[in-house]
């Protein structure tokens, strides 16, 4: 995916001069408002604005999120019944996603005027000068309406929450260097800095009408409310509609199981599917070859849960690995994040390993309240 589309991706529809076809990878430094996505301008449908998944569906979501250091969190255990005492016990990642397709089918369906859905964007930036990182935080959050035609819209509202450093490291290196309000970063692909302020701003709402009249979310092609509330929630059927939606416009070429683990992960996180339909994801998800699981992590709000993984192609021959952070008590997911494997195109400068771009669900359910 190119990286200055994914900057461009950031900027909020309602803020666009022309048409923004989204995609759920995600103003410029953060998802707007919905994870809107541009593509290039050949002769295909426009994609709709608001979906997540990055969110909000897709994939490498464009500049979010990073917390520059791993979480942890308690793995699993079991009782060990001849000696008395505790083992650890590791799970595969089929044993994760199964028992959350269990708990994610128990859910109960909600209903209302709009989806509503509310997420904190994190990305990780070097700074200009000065030798030290900087986390950019966003606020977003969207209604969807549930119904469609003419007349309806879709509402957005987004707030910069501030830069801040990474680490204490960082810190220390932000003071040395006059603890600067505004923070000049640095963007592969892009010729000047970009400024960060270290203070938050003020939250802005818009609002636009649905692409075609009823199209609000991306699952490798526009889709409407009506078409995820109608996806089959039995996982093969599930996986050969979503195959049957992948165009040939990914800018970043994917095998079929790591497109699947993309935009499902924004199918799972936060789009308005019925819980028969979450579980079936989960399901479709635990029969991926590739995918494993990531022990003793915890999300950038400070949640504990258990991650499903597997690396994705980046731009310039790059490699990340994406993760999906699971409750599963709950059956729910708690954020998609990115850590560099091979730091290439955004990740370039960045040590293997580090975390760079993470998106951490909120809030995800059927509102009647209107935005205000």
């Amino acid at each position: 995916m190119n990286p200055i589309d994914e900057l461009r991706a950031a900027r909020p529809a309602h803020l666009a001069d022309r048409p923004i076809d989204p995609r759920t990878r995600a103003a410029e430094l953060s998802r707007a408002m919905s994870q809107p996505r541009p593509v290039r301008r050949r002769r295909r449908p426009a994609r709709p604005v608001w979906s997540l998944g990055l969110a909000g569906a897709a994939a490498v979501t464009a500049v979010a999120v990073a917390v520059a250091m791993n979480g942890t969190a308690s793995a699993p255990r079991a009782p060990d019944q001849q000696a008395g005492t505790r083992q650890a016990v590791t799970l595969s990642a089929r044993e994760v996603l199964l028992a959350a397709a269990a708990r994610a089918e128990r859910q109960p369906e909600g209903k209302g005027d709009y989806w509503h859905t509310v997420s904190v964007r994190r990305t990780l930036f070097a700074a200009a000068k000065g030798g030290y990182r900087v986390l950019n935080q966003q606020r977003d959050e969207g209604w969807t309406p549930s119904a469609t035609g003419p007349g309806q819209k879709r509402w957005g509202r987004v707030q910069s929450l501030g830069a801040r450093p990474a680490t204490e490291e960082d810190r220390q290196a932000w003071e040395r260097a006059g603890s600067p309000a505004s923070i000049e970063v640095t963007v592969p692909g892009k010729p000047k800095p970009m400024v960060l302020k270290t203070s938050p701003g003020r939250a802005t709402t818009g609002h636009s009408r649905l692409t075609d009249g009823d199209k609000v979310f991306w699952l490798g092609r526009n889709v409407s409310v009506k078409d995820l509330r109608e996806l089959p929630a039995d996982p093969d059927k599930l996986k050969k509609r979503l195959l049957s939606w992948k165009g040939p416009d990914n800018d970043v070429p994917m095998q079929g199981d790591a497109w699947l683990f993309v935009i499902s992960t924004g199918l799972i996180m936060d789009m308005p599917v019925t819980p028969e339909v979450r579980g079936a994801a989960f399901r479709m998800l635990a029969e991926l070859g590739d995918v494993r699981v990531v022990e003793n992590v915890t999300d950038a709000e400070g949640r504990t849960g258990t991650a499903v993984a597997i690396n994705e192609p980046t731009l310039g021959g790059g490699v990340a690995e994406h993760r999906l952070i699971i409750d599963e008590a709950a059956g729910t997911a708690l954020a998609s994040e990115y850590v560099a494997v091979k730091p290439r195109g955004l990740q370039t400068g960045f040590e293997p390993g580090t975390m760079w771009n993470s998106i951490a669900v909120i809030r995800a359910g059927w509102t009647d309240d209107k935005p205000r």
